[in-house]
């Protein structure tokens, strides 16, 4: 047996070369200074091979074609055995592939190790940072919801105002339209068949220069080399092992979004990139009109030549990290920039109500404004403490799904306000609402059926709370929503299609502004009654 090994090992060596490289790429020797604040560019490419497994098992049961991928990656969360994991680990790959990338530039910047001779090494890394960038800006219309929909449309509007290039950018990602087939098309041609290959070309010439020029020693540094094996070959095992847990743990405790299906009318809808391209949008808040080409183009093109150029523009000498101050300087200064451009977007994103995961109308959505408010009024009474709706709550009284449809509205408003007397020996208390929030109550019992209890179940507290409002300041004595109210007003039905959600706030607070001769009063809302109202009415279909 030895001598067969012996044998087989000889011919794979002298056939392939392969026991000989393997040799040297494990035996390298390293400077005696190297350690844990260089395992940011093996978790990179260890990240890079899960990007790429991870999306070859979705591109399996992956449509290509807008509508249909949406229906295909709604297929993979929900019907596909392991299909969520596989798209959190894709998904939040993306991300900590970014924030690795990013960290490896800052160590490499803050030890000097652009320097001569290795120039090439820090722009061939610059160049796999913008394509590490560009797999999450073409990845991000993929999944065709509404989300990714009106964040491509802000980032190819961004690109046609370029000077020079701005049409040929449009041109080419066939955004002169809108978005559409053919701009899918192409981003999904760049996010599968140009940038993997562009990447990993990248890759081998970044790990050869690194191996031709060796990893950059502390200066001055007398301690006597070392191998990459054993020592660093456990610190970056160690470090990647600590990466795939934190993906590991993000893929199962955080649940990726999916919104609606793409809705080119939805003027509602309030467009934000993913949380890297979020500093650059708050940028562009500082900049209107003729400067607006400045903070989307000419700013981040500068960046990008800058870090190009640095090899070029420090000449000095090599000194210890410890020494550079002007370097910490400048990553402490971009880090605190970048965080709170960040924390700034988040902070002033307007709340959004989306239907999640859904091509139509959700239960929920085709009740009537009163029957939706006493949603409302059941989780207020904690009802569901003592009664199950559709298999939940407590089983002290009967399922309501049932009794809903036994009982008429008369008799649970009297059974409301005085139980004991319809129901002898009952322990549920009166219920302490008004006739109108009774009325409400008694509707949505009425709408229950073992079917639909669930979903109703699951309207959204803000638009629950909308309708409650509207009921209580009789909007419907004018207006319909769902064919219930008077036509006095414009029936509200579909409102996000037609307004924006600044003008129907706008409208709330001063109506003779933008309806000149209506007879709708000021309503003057707090904070959050204003944002629920609203968010109830733009949620209409």
């Amino acid at each position: 047996m030895p001598e067969m090994k012996r044998r087989i090992g000889d011919w794979l060596e002298h056939r392939t070369g392969i026991e000989t490289a393997v040799r040297n790429f494990l035996y390298e020797e390293i400077p005696a200074s190297s350690g844990w604040h260089q395992v940011f560019g093996s978790i990179a490419l260890f990240l890079f091979l899960v990007q790429a497994f991870t999306g070859i098992l979705l591109a399996f049961n992956y449509a290509p074609t807008p509508g249909e991928a949406y229906n295909s990656l709604k297929y993979i969360v929900t019907e596909l055995t392991g299909g969520v994991m596989v798209r959190g680990l894709h998904h939040w790959g993306a991300s900590m592939m970014i924030v690795v990338v990013v960290l490896h530039m800052a160590q490499v910047f803050l030890y000097g190790a652009y320097k001569k001779p290795r120039e090439a090494t820090w722009g061939v890394g610059v160049v796999l940072l913008l394509l590490t960038l560009a797999y999450g800006l073409t990845g991000y219309l993929l999944p065709w919801d509404n989300r990714a929909y009106w964040g491509t449309v802000v980032a190819t509007e961004i690109a046609a105002k370029a000077p020079l290039v701005g049409p040929y950018l449009q041109r080419l990602t066939a955004s002169e339209n809108g978005i559409g087939v053919v701009t899918f098309a192409r981003f999904y041609a760049l996010h599968v068949l140009l940038l993997p290959p562009a990447t990993m070309i990248l890759i081998a010439i970044h790990v050869y220069l690194v191996r031709k020029h060796g990893v950059a020693p502390a200066p001055d540094e007398k301690a006597p080399r070392k191998r990459f094996f054993p020592e660093q070959v456990f610190r970056d095992t160690m470090a990647i092992f600590c990466a795939f847990v934190i993906l590991f743990a993000l893929a199962v405790a955080v649940r990726v979004p999916l919104g609606r299906l793409a809705d080119p009318t939805d003027s509602s809808f309030v467009p934000r990139p993913d949380w890297y391209f979020l500093f650059l949008f708050q940028i562009l808040k500082f900049f209107d009109g003729p400067l607006e080409v400045f903070g989307s183009v000419v700013l981040p093109a500068v960046a990008v030549l800058l870090l190009f150029l640095v090899p070029f523009l420090d000449r000095t000498p090599a000194v210890r990290v410890t020494r550079r101050t002007f370097a910490m300087s400048v990553v402490g200064v971009g880090a605190l920039g970048w965080a709170g451009l960040t924390v700034a977007a988040i902070a002033t994103t307007p709340k959004q109500v989306e239907v999640a995961e859904a091509g139509g109308p959700q239960d929920w959505q085709q009740l009537s404004p009163e029957e939706l408010a006493g949603i409302g009024y059941f989780r207020r009474e904690n009802c569901a403490s003592c009664h199950s709706l559709a298999g939940g709550g407590s089983s002290i009284g009967p399922n309501l799904t049932a009794t809903s449809i036994r009982k008429s509205a008369a008799w649970m408003i009297e059974h409301f306000k005085n139980p004991a007397h319809l129901v002898p020996g009952t322990s549920m208390p009166p219920i302490q609402l008004n006739d109108s929030q009774l009325n409400a109550l008694a509707a949505f019992l009425l709408k229950l059926n073992p079917s639909n209890a669930a979903a109703l179940q699951s309207a959204p507290e803000v638009v629950v709370d909308g309708a409650m409002i509207y009921q209580s300041r009789r909007c419907g004595a004018c207006h319909q929503i769902n064919g219930v109210g008077m036509k006095l007003g414009p029936p509200l039905d579909g409102l996000g299609k037609r307004r924006t959600r600044e003008w129907v706030i706008e409208h709330f607070l001063d109506p003779q502004k933008l309806s000149p001769g209506t007879i709708m009063p000021p309503y003057r809302f707090n904070n959050r009654e204003m944002d629920h109202i609203t968010s109830y009415l733009m949620m209409l279909k």
